[in-house]
This record gives C-alpha cells, sequence and structure tokens, in this order.
C-alpha cells in the first residue's frame, strides 16, 4: 500500500466514524406507539408514585429493577436530563423482575410511599450496590422513614402492594417491554438504558410527536 494509499484508508475510516457519530447523535430513538391504547392510559395513571417538576408537559414513565445494572446507570442519567429539562411529570413502575430480593425492595418501596418517602427510597436504591435487608432499611431511615412502620404497612397493606405490582407487571407486557429499563416517553417507547444526552433527544423528539 502506498503512502497515499493509506492516507486516503485513514481519511475513509476517520469520516465514517464521524458519520456514525452524527447518526447516533441525530437518529431517532425508541418507536412511537401514539395509537396504542394502553400507553394513553399508562400516561394517565394517578396510583402509582410520581413526580411533578415544573409544568410537567411531558410524561415519562419508567419500569424499573433496583437489581438491574443498567436501570442504575441510566437512572442517573435520567435525573440529570429532567432537572435540565425543568417540565417532566415522572411516573414510576417498579416492575421487579430479577427475583425475590428485587421483589421485596418493590414493595418496601411501595409501603414506604405510605409515608411519603418512596422517592428518597428509590434514589438510594438505584445507588446502592445491594439491597439486603440492611441496604432496605437505612434507604427507610435515610429518607426520614420509620422503618416499623414500614414493616406494619407491609402486612397491613400487602395485598394491595401486590395489585399495584401485578398491575405494573401488566402494563410492561401490554407495552412489549422485553425487560428493564423501559420508559415510556410520552408516545415514545423505549427499551434499555440511554445517556443523559440521549434522554434529552428523545423529550424532544417525544414533544414533536402529533
Amino acid at each position: 500500500m502506498t503512502r497515499w494509499q493509506l492516507i486516503s484508508l485513514l481519511a475513509l475510516i476517520m469520516l465514517g466514524a464521524v458519520f456514525s457519530y452524527l447518526l447516533k447523535d441525530t437518529g431517532t430513538i425508541g418507536r412511537s406507539i401514539v395509537h396504542s391504547a394502553s400507553a394513553n392510559l399508562i400516561l394517565q395513571d394517578k396510583e402509582s408514585p410520581q413526580l411533578t417538576h415544573g409544568d410537567g408537559n411531558l410524561t415519562v414513565v419508567i419500569f424499573t429493577d433496583y437489581q438491574c445494572p443498567s436501570c442504575k446507570v441510566a437512572d442517573s442519567a435520567l435525573q440529570r436530563a429532567i432537572a435540565r429539562d425543568g417540565d417532566v411529570r415522572v411516573i414510576y413502575k417498579d416492575w421487579p423482575i430479577f427475583g425475590e430480593s428485587s421483589l421485596k425492595a418493590a414493595k418496601v418501596a411501595l409501603a414506604a410511599h405510605r409515608q411519603g418517602v418512596y422517592f428518597p427510597v428509590h434514589r438510594f436504591l438505584m445507588k446502592s450496590a445491594q439491597v439486603d435487608d440492611t441496604a432496605l432499611r437505612t434507604s427507610v431511615e435515610i429518607a426520614g422513614g420509620n422503618w416499623e412502620q414500614v414493616e406494619a404497612d407491609l402486612l397491613d397493606h400487602g395485598t394491595q402492594i401486590v395489585r399495584q405490582l401485578e398491575a405494573n407487571d401488566r402494563d410492561a407486557f401490554s407495552l412489549g417491554l422485553q425487560g428493564t429499563p423501559g420508559y415510556l416517553i410520552g408516545s415514545l417507547l423505549v427499551e434499555g438504558a440511554l445517556t443523559e444526552r440521549e434522554f434529552t433527544r428523545a423529550f424532544k423528539q417525544a414533544r414533536a410527536e402529533p
């Protein structure tokens, strides 16, 4: 290979890399399910834990598991994107698919919601390497909740909590989600973790949907 052939080859490689980067940075994210009746009902959910930032003119539904590594990475990116955007309503759908420890963590988080501390518990567990009994109790106490009350609520309201998790499960399958994390961003369905930049693009894309 001559010197000029080598230079041409390197130029083509660099051009391809730039094109790939631009395509990734400007391509569509997820798929539109604007005509899905299930999606419309899920976006109107009033029962699940939720937070409204600013005007909340875009609704984001999160399907997540506290033992899902990708969920943990994406959660921080999503929170940064939401803070930067400032006008997002977030609905949290605990979807424990990683076994008994995940199920117990989801139940504790929903029981903690009865004390108004679901959100700090959620954030703690999303940053925690473990979701064992110690981590669950610590998450509640750091959030300002009462662990003994959580245990009592798990007994007294266990049936309702299980029904809520079953409803989340049905919602996930009605959307065709294959696993966690999954996001319904307006009428845009996204499967898998995104970066902060990708979440921001997804917000813009969802707002542009008809």
